[in-house]
């Protein structure tokens, strides 16, 4: 008997927690045009991390609000910059400065979302720091991953619409 009891609520929590996984959005982001042909110059290697990045950082996001239940969320990283330069920066002009050379950083975003009931609609969001006084913290993409959290916030609690 007590197992019986100890399992029923084990299996209910588990399909409760199934079904959830099955309701969460499925998050995509692409590269844009403009932003491939910068490959080259910030490194591959870095621009499809920060896309993967992007992608990560939504989909907690959502998770955490329990927003857009069984949606799909198109990006397009549009355009970003990092703080300090890339490893492929760094190694294609030997005078810059991993920790002293910095420049304002940022992304552009944009996408679709198409929600669980087939209603669409665009989002678009930028952030960059306006001056190097406001660039924060050392690593390459420090702006970019606040533009990644702005964005992701805004989405999943309804507050960005294009």
């Amino acid at each position: 008997m007590r197992r019986f009891a100890f399992f029923a609520p084990l299996a209910a929590v588990t399909l409760v927690a199934g079904a959830a996984a099955a309701q969460s959005p499925d998050v995509s982001v692409v590269l844009g045009p403009d932003l491939i042909e910068k490959a080259d110059e910030l490194g591959e290697r870095d621009l499809l991390q920060q896309a993967d990045q992007l992608a990560v950082t939504v989909e907690r996001a959502l998770a955490r609000e329990q927003a857009l239940p069984g949606a799909t969320i198109s990006l397009v990283l549009v355009d970003i910059r990092p703080n300090r330069p890339t490893l492929a920066q760094l190694a294609a002009q030997p005078g810059l400065d991993g920790m002293r050379s910095k420049s304002i950083g940022g992304a552009t975003i944009e996408g679709e979302v198409t929600l669980a009931d087939g209603t669409r609609y665009p989002v678009r969001y930028d952030w960059y720091s306006s001056s190097l006084a406001e660039v924060r913290g050392f690593t390459t993409w420090q702006d970019a991953s606040h533009a990644f959290d702005r964005f992701a916030r805004r989405l999943a609690t309804g507050r960005l619409a294009g």
